[in-house]
Order: C-alpha cells, then sequence, then structure tokens
C-alpha cells in the first residue's frame, strides 16, 4: 500500500475525528443548558477538548506528511509531539478547573441542581453511540496505516466514554433518589481522568521531543534481525531515537573487509529492507566497518 494511500487513510481519521468532536460540542451545549449539570459540564469540556486536540492532530497529521526538505533533512514528524505536549498542558488546566467547580459546589448548598435529567442522559447516549463509531474507523486506519496519532486519537475517545458513562449514572441518580452530591462526585472523578490522560500525553511526547529511544521490544526485535542477517559479522553504536510516528535507526555493523564494495553495500541494503519490513515507519541508516576496526586516537568522541 502506499505512503499516499496510507495519508489520505490517517486524514480521513482525522477529519472524521474533527466532525465528531464538534457535534458533541454542540449537542453537550444544548444539554448543559437544559440541565446544568456539572457532570455534564465535565463531558462537554473534555469534548471540547477532544476537538482541539482532534484538530492538532489533524494539522500534525497533514504537516507530518511533508517530505523531508532543506531545512527539515528528517522530516516534520516531531509536529506529532509538539501538537501533543501543548494539549496535554491545555487538558492539566482544564481539568484543575472542572475539579476545582465540583469542590465548590460540593461546599455550596444553595447551588441549583441538575434538571431535566432524562434530557441529558438521551445527549449522553447519542454521544456514546457516535464516539463508538468514530473508535471503530479510527481504529480500521491504524490497522492499515500504522499511524501512531490515529491510534492515539482512538485510545483517547475510548476513554471518554467514561465521562460520558459517569454523566449517565449521576443524572440518574438526581432524578431517581435525588443525590444531587453524585453530579459532583462524577465531576472529580471526570476532571481525574482528564488529568491522567493529560500526564500520559504529555510523557510522550515529551520523550520524543528528548529523542528518547524507541520502545525496547522494537530495539530488541532490530537485534535480533542483525543477528541473523547472513554477512554481518557483529555491530555497534545501535542508536534510536522516536519523532512523532516515525523512529530513526542508526546502526555501525561489522563487515569482512576484504571484500568488494559492491558485496558490502548489498549486505548493507538486504538489512536495512529487512528491519523496515519488520518495522515500516522506521528510517534506518547504516554505516559499514571492516571487521577490527579501531577507532582513529584523533577521532574527539570517545
Amino acid at each position: 500500500m502506499s505512503l499516499q494511500h496510507d495519508t489520505r487513510m490517517n486524514l480521513s481519521a482525522g477529519l472524521l475525528s474533527v466532525t465528531v468532536a464538534a457535534v458533541l460540542v454542540a449537542a453537550k451545549l444544548w444539554a448543559l443548558a437544559e440541565t446544568g449539570s456539572l457532570a455534564v459540564a465535565a463531558t462537554l469540556a473534555d469534548s471540547a477538548l477532544d476537538l482541539m486536540m482532534s484538530l492538532g492532530g489533524l494539522a500534525a497529521i497533514a504537516y507530518a506528511a511533508k517530505p523531508a526538505d532543506d531545512d527539515h533533512n528528517f522530516g516534520h514528524s516531531s509536529a506529532e509531539d509538539l501538537a501533543a505536549l501543548g494539549q496535554s498542558l491545555f487538558i492539566l488546566v482544564s481539568a484543575a478547573v472542572i475539579a476545582v467547580a465540583a469542590v465548590l459546589r460540593l461546599l455550596d448548598d444553595t447551588t441549583a441542581m441538575p434538571r431535566a435529567e432524562g434530557f441529558g442522559i438521551g445527549i449522553m447516549v447519542f454521544s456514546i453511540i457516535v464516539t463508538l463509531g468514530l473508535v471503530s474507523w479510527q481504529r480500521h486506519v491504524a490497522r492499515r496505516t500504522g499511524n501512531k496519532v490515529v491510534l492515539a486519537d482512538s485510545l483517547h475517545y475510548m476513554g471518554d466514554l467514561i465521562p460520558n458513562i459517569g454523566a449517565i449514572v449521576a443524572l440518574w441518580a438526581a432524578a431517581r433518589f435525588g443525590l444531587f452530591q453524585i453530579d459532583s462526585v462524577v465531576a472529580l472523578g471526570a476532571a481525574a481522568f482528564l488529568a491522567v490522560g493529560a500526564l500520559r500525553i504529555g510523557k510522550g511526547a515529551w520523550d520524543a521531543l528528548m529523542d528518547r529511544q524507541a520502545d525496547p521490544a522494537m530495539i530488541a526485535g532490530i537485534r535480533q534481525i542483525v543477528d541473523s542477517c547472513d554477512g554481518v559479522r557483529g555491530y555497534h553504536d545501535l542508536k534510536t531515537r522516536v519523532a512523532g510516528s516515525r523512529v530513526f535507526v542508526n546502526l555501525h555493523i561489522e563487515l569482512d573487509g576484504a571484500q568488494s564494495l559492491d558485496a558490502a553495500h548489498a549486505i548493507g541494503a538486504a538489512l536495512r529492507r529487512d528491519i523496515i519490513a519488520a518495522y515500516p515507519r522506521a528510517d534506518v541508516l547504516i554505516h559499514k566497518d571492516p571487521v577490527g576496526v579501531k577507532r582513529h586516537p584523533d577521532d574527539p568522541r570517545r
């Protein structure tokens, strides 16, 4: 499957994500106006953040798909990490605002309690159905293209089901048993859920921007591929770094120094193909050394 086709599928998932988030924001604004529920407000804030994240993700997918140029020799995939880091900071602030509002409502007996609970429950059920449809398409695209932005977005929307279900529980408890405090308790839980998700997203983006190495399982897999490659006598200086959905791999392999340059090139090219076949999103650079070569004493890097 071509990279152009992968890009079109990724963009379709991004556009659908933005559309769904916008529809849910409008529906939950309506539900909030009708019910006055803080739990609904928490899910509204979550959907508004989803809209921002989806817009950022769509922009990152489009920008990261640009080929390398004179100013960005390794491509533009770090745009995904920059967008994710900014989004995670915004989510943390929003979670704090929701938590403070929930605590104030718990302490204030005069605060108006939820109303029109049945209407609010209907909107939440609608939100869950639409979200499940979006996640189904995102998972399909992620399986076909391997795009980590689309996969992460699908995981985020799956996580949104928890505050939506919590809002249904809060509205039902208020209508059935008059347990109005449940509304604020659910909002606190939703705020905590948002904060945990934001920290997880932010850590992943920060690690990538700081050139953290690839997943240990991937590194172990690359080592196995190198060990099984015909003609490779050894290897050293295996280095990896993650940038968005790309993983850059640098590797020195040790070859028979008496063989021809053509033969050495063929071994290196075969190894590169094997690594990319196992990890299609990898960008692989292989340096060839003769077996037993020693670092020159004038080499400043030790």
